[in-house]
């Protein structure tokens, strides 16, 4: 099993709709490094940290596990669709999807207060420069943020 954040804008795609959905798939990634971890690294049962981005409250808040691996987005093949590709093709489709499901929510761990933690400075989330929405998380960083909310 691995360790992953997938960041979220709340306004977009929130914990809360998660829990209300159940199961829902991640999509919209169009980024090559993003969507290579996705296709090639993310498997069924891999946990995921859920963090919102873009908000007043920027941190982790939730938790989920992956239950389906990579698929196509067949968001890239719709026009109307906001992450509409015109160079996407059903036969070699660039853009992968994987279905993660709701298990918690968790107390807040701002990004301000991640950055702050030692034990979380070569997480890639806390260096500058990184936009990636769906990045890997040592067992020890999961473990750091999970005792930094007081749930654990």
């Amino acid at each position: 099993m691995a360790y992953w954040l997938f960041k979220t804008e709340p306004d977009t795609f929130s914990i809360d709709t998660l829990k209300q959905q159940k199961v829902s798939p991640w999509e919209g990634v169009r980024n090559y490094q993003a969507r290579n971890m996705l296709r090639d690294e993310i498997k069924c049962g891999d946990q995921v940290l859920i963090y919102h981005s873009s908000c007043k409250d920027i941190g982790v808040v939730g938790i989920a596990k992956v239950v389906k691996e990579a698929y196509p987005d067949h968001f890239q093949f719709e026009p109307t669709s906001a992450y509409f590709d015109p160079k996407a093709t059903r036969e070699n489709p660039p853009w992968m999807m994987v279905d993660i499901e709701y298990q918690q929510h968790l107390r807040l761990v701002s990004l301000a207060r991640m950055k702050k933690t030692l034990e979380l400075a070569e997480m890639p989330l806390v260096k500058r420069g990184n936009r990636l929405s769906v990045m890997p998380v040592t067992s020890a960083q999961w473990q750091h943020i999970l005792a930094m909310t007081g749930q654990f």
